[in-house]
C-alpha cells in the first residue's frame, strides 16, 4: 500500500480503501454521477480533476471499484478552506459513512494542513449532503454556518435550485 492509499474496515463484503485518485479513475466517477440524482458535469470535469487536483480529490473503492469519491480544490485566494465541488457515494454504500470518512481522508491530506474551514454549495432540497457536514461540524466540535450564495436566477433554465454555501469551522486538527 501506498503513501496515497488508506485503508478502512469495510462490511463484510471487503475493505474500503480511500486514494488519490487517477485519471483513469474520472471515468467510472462520471459513472456514479450519471447513475445518481447528482449534478452531472463532464466527463472532462472528472478527469480534469484527477489530473490537476488529485491531491485535494479522493476516490473510494471496494474490490478496485469506484464506490465513492470528492472532487475539491483549495481557491488560490483562501489557502485556509477546501471548497468541496462535489461529493457522490454509490447506492450500495450509502448509509455506511462512506461519505464522511471520505471527507475525514481529505482533511488528512498534507494539501490540507493549513485548511480550517471546509466550505461546499448545496441546494436546499440536498438532506443527505446538509446533513453529512452538519455532522462533519459535530465530529470536529465546530460550527457549521449555513450563508446564502447561488440564487436560482442565476441558473439557465428553470430547473436549479438556490445553493446555499455549507461553511464548517474553525476545525482543528
Amino acid at each position: 500500500m501506498t503513501p496515497d492509499t488508506a485503508t478502512v474496515s469495510s462490511n463484510v463484503l471487503g475493505t474500503l480503501t480511500l486514494e488519490k485518485p487517477t485519471v483513469e479513475d474520472g471515468a467510472a466517477m462520471w459513472e456514479l454521477v450519471n447513475n445518481s440524482t447528482l449534478d452531472l458535469n463532464s466527463s472532462y470535469k472528472y478527469i480534469m480533476m484527477c489530473e490537476f487536483f488529485a491531491e485535494t480529490c479522493v476516490v473510494a473503492k471496494e474490490n478496485d471499484k469506484v464506490v465513492g469519491f470528492v472532487t475539491a480544490f483549495i481557491p488560490p485566494e483562501r489557502q485556509d478552506v477546501v471548497f468541496v465541488w462535489q461529493i457522490g457515494v454509490d447506492a450500495s454504500q450509502r448509509g455506511k459513512g462512506v461519505a464522511s470518512k471520505i471527507l475525514n481522508e481529505l482533511l488528512s491530506r498534507e494539501a490540507c494542513k493549513d485548511v480550517r474551514y471546509v466550505e461546499a454549495t448545496v441546494t436546499p432540497s440536498n438532506n443527505a449532503s446538509k446533513s453529512l457536514f452538519r455532522r462533519l461540524a459535530k465530529d470536529y466540535k465546530t460550527d457549521c454556518e449555513i450563508l446564502e450564495c447561488f440564487s436560482e436566477d442565476l441558473f439557465p433554465g428553470d430547473d436549479h435550485e438556490a445553493e446555499l454555501t455549507f461553511r464548517v469551522g474553525p476545525i482543528k486538527k
